[in-house]
């Protein structure tokens, strides 16, 4: 299965889903002349604008590497779910103004029971949907796919507030309810767009991704080699689905270069066998120092300075470090 094609074809399928919600929560929306209706209209328009976008970026973000983009075009997707956060947060503020008029100005909605039922059928059918778009983005590490099923799925929750409050306001007719409804559901789309944005805002800043390092650790320790004497100066960085880490392995200072290039093959094909294809490593062979001695795996070396103590863990801490760092640590021990 090409994994990009299968993303973009569960992106085609919640733009299109996504369509006919829109209409039919305008429809509602025409029909009760309710802010809190328009709530959920509004929010609609962001979902249907931000997964056109997204789905675009997928098929960008698709493209092989080549002369321009030497890292692929995977920033595209997280480029798309920063365009997302914005157009939450956006929608968010819009509906926190609406809200204010209809509490300054209130009126009272009509045919709200058609407008429960709407909004209701469309949230079940968003949550559903956004369900869809998370498992296949976390499947498939996609960005793109995981934040817009987030957003999906806060709509839903949005829409189970908004179905309780309208219940409410067509049995007592309190006018206040309306705009109180789009005030609190604003403010919960606002904050939401804010965390997306966050998040993708790191991502394109390279920050570091504490449980990738977690995965990249683990791998590390269940795939280790005895002249894996050291790994440090790892850093991770993400493009879309792809993972490039580049990291300097600490090998025997007495190895040739077709012995340092084995070693390193074995590390790539470890990491091969974890991430598949989505992994690419640039790899910096050290020679060992008379510190690595002491928790240096090869019993049969003949070089060896000082007697053997403890290995050297493979933690996200001494992965991440300088050599120069670990060094002082251990002296510090």
């Amino acid at each position: 299965m090409n994994v990009d094609r299968y993303k973009i074809r569960v992106q085609r399928q919640i733009v299109t889903v996504s369509a006919f919600l829109l209409v039919a929560k305008f429809v509602a929306y025409f029909m009760t002349n309710s802010v809190g209706v328009f709530t959920d209209a509004m929010e609609s328009i962001v979902n249907v604008v931000a997964e056109m976008i997204s789905l675009y970026s997928l098929n960008f973000a698709s493209k092989p590497r080549d002369k321009d983009h030497p890292f692929g075009h995977g920033k595209a997707e997280t480029l798309s779910a920063s365009l997302e956060g914005f157009l939450i947060a956006m929608a968010g503020g819009i509906i926190i103004y609406e809200g204010v008029g209809r509490l300054i100005a209130p009126e009272m909605p009509k045919k709200l029971d058609i407008g429960i039922i709407i909004v209701a059928a469309a949230g079940l059918i968003n949550y559903l949907l956004g369900w869809y778009s998370i498992h296949v983005g976390r499947k498939h590490d996609s960005i793109a796919l995981v934040a817009g099923g987030k957003h999906l799925q806060s709509d839903t929750i949005s829409s189970i507030g908004l179905v309780i409050g309208l219940i409410i306001l067509n049995v007592t007719k309190l006018l206040w309810i309306d705009g109180a409804l789009a005030l609190l559901f604003g403010g919960i789309i606002l904050v939401t767009g804010v965390k997306v944005l966050r998040e993708t805002i790191a991502n394109l800043l390279d920050a570091a991704d504490s449980q990738m390092l977690n995965v990249v650790s683990e791998t590390l320790s269940k795939n280790r080699k005895e002249n894996w004497i050291d790994v440090h100066n790892l850093k991770v960085a993400k493009y879309g689905g792809a993972y490039h880490i580049n990291c300097d392995l600490t090998l025997p200072w007495y190895y040739n270069i077709r012995e340092s290039h084995i070693a390193c093959d074995e590390l790539v094909d470890a990491f091969g066998l974890e991430f598949l294809d989505r992994v690419q490593l640039a790899i910096h062979s050290d020679p060992c120092k008379p510190h690595h001695c002491s928790g240096c795996l090869i019993e049969s070396c003949t070089q060896r300075l000082h007697p053997y103590r403890s290995r050297i863990e493979f933690t996200v801490e001494q992965i991440t470090n300088s050599d120069e760092t670990n060094r002082l640590a251990k002296l510090n021990e």
